[in-house]
């Protein structure tokens, strides 16, 4: 029992993360898309704003690594 909860904790720590991420980058994408087509020279800006949300699944995977290789 012990290891089906430490797996579905793991699960859900990558899982929601990566539905966050999906859904900010969702909203980033398409207001960066008006961005660009106003002022082309915010491609950089975009591009980063673009990427910081991956840290979340970053930070989700390390979490479930931790859990799943910590606790035994």
């Amino acid at each position: 029992m012990e290891k089906v909860l430490t797996s579905l904790a793991a699960a859900l720590a990558i899982g929601l993360s990566a539905l966050a991420t999906a859904w900010a980058q969702s909203r980033i994408g398409a207001a960066g898309a008006g961005t660009l087509a106003e002022k082309p020279e915010l491609t950089g800006t975009v591009i980063i704003l673009v990427a910081i949300p991956e840290t979340m699944v970053i930070l989700g995977f390390v979490v479930a690594s931790m859990i799943l290789f910590t606790l035994k």
